[in-house]
């Protein structure tokens, strides 16, 4: 019997120290599996960044011949939840860079209006895909700045986890406008107008709402515009963005209020600047529902501005971006509006003319 016992011990003895060995080679496994992971996520920055770089140099190329292009570098406000609130330069102002486009006809002594515009996209950047918008802009005139706020791709992880939704991001598009001011005297203060869509639609917003004082008009395409019903509509991989512990770190249900400072709807009352909102009845991203709710919160506040419902528009999300001559004939209208507040040099006499100048023909 005893001996009975002795076994069932050392057989006891020899089955958990094979679990404990094989606990430890599973939680050293899980170890690799988790850095292999994080080096993963920080190669898709570095593939971003060289991205970004052949990006630049189409810029470079696809505006050379009607206009200056620069990139520069600024500081805007610093973040708004310090990484770690021990860190002792958690308060240094945050660097961003900011594209510079002039028209290479301008006469320096002369005074040209300004565009402000931010990029669309949560998590994006100014790319190419804004080219033939630019050159209209610029074919009439117009100086043109984006800046590549925080949480824009292409700059590293540490941009990238800078992310202020609805937040300090409209300080970088502020200081873009301010620095444009401030250092080029052919720029008119005067004649300031942001456009932006999507996201850049939500920031369009935000300027105008937040600081109409520095902005004469706003044209606002498919904005993002009340994160409340952006939320509810849109999945959990939505949420993410802002649950993260380097964003918002909350969920909408712990602090509401949080999520209401970052949304236009939150502003509306503040409206006294001349703004465009278009929509389109199939957008796949910015539902209508959503801008239809910032329309009706500007109504209820008593607001003058003008906008439009498009019936199911080709293209969807970017149904007045594409390329399609129905697109450019909605862009055309959008252009209209904004010579009417900013009277540019050279407007256009017809969606005809715009074209040509987006596109050469």
């Amino acid at each position: 019997m005893n001996n009975l016992i002795k076994l069932l011990f050392i057989i006891s003895f020899a089955s958990a120290n094979l679990s404990f060995a094989s606990a430890q080679t599973d939680s050293t496994l899980l170890k690799e599996i988790k850095s292999l992971k994080e080096t993963v996520n920080d190669y898709k920055h570095h593939f971003d960044v060289l991205e970004k770089q052949i990006d630049d140099l189409m810029w470079f190329r696809r505006l050379e011949d009607i206009a200056y292009v620069d990139k520069v570098r600024l500081t805007s406000t610093p973040r708004w939840k310090p990484k770690n609130p021990d860190d002792r330069f958690a308060g240094n102002k945050l660097q961003f860079y900011t594209y510079v486009f002039v028209p290479k006809e301008i006469d320096i002594y002369e005074k040209y209006p300004l565009i402000v515009l931010p990029h669309s996209g949560i998590h994006a950047n100014f790319s190419t895909y804004y080219a033939h918008i630019v050159r209209e802009l610029i074919a009439q005139g117009y100086v043109v700045v984006s800046a590549e706020y925080r949480g824009s791709t292409g700059y590293g992880k540490a941009t990238y986890e800078n992310i202020d939704y609805g937040g300090r991001e409209n300080d970088d598009v502020l200081e873009s406008r301010n620095y444009m001011i401030e250092n080029y005297s052919f720029v008119d203060a005067s004649r300031v107008g942001v456009i932006g869509w999507s996201h850049g639609g939500m920031i369009s917003l935000m300027q105008i709402l937040q600081h109409g004082d520095k902005y004469q008009c706003a044209f606002a395409g498919v904005p993002v515009s009340d994160l409340k019903n952006r939320l509810a509509s849109h999945d959990e991989s939505y949420t993410a963005y802002f649950t993260v512990p380097y964003h918002v770190g909350e969920s909408i249900e712990e602090n509401p209020e949080e999520y209401a400072r970052r949304s236009p709807t939150h502003y509306a009352q503040n409206l006294n600047k001349p703004l465009l909102i278009y929509t389109n009845t199939n957008d796949n991203d910015v539902y209508v529902e959503e801008v239809q709710l910032m329309i009706d919160t500007l109504k209820k506040h008593g607001k003058k501005f003008e906008y439009k419902v498009f019936k199911d528009a080709s293209g969807g999300h970017g149904f007045d971006r594409i390329d399609s001559k129905e697109a450019t004939n909605i862009r055309f209208n959008v252009h209209k509006f904004l010579e009417r507040y900013l009277n540019p040099p050279k407007p256009f006499k017809s969606a005809a003319e715009m074209r040509k100048a987006a596109y050469g023909f």
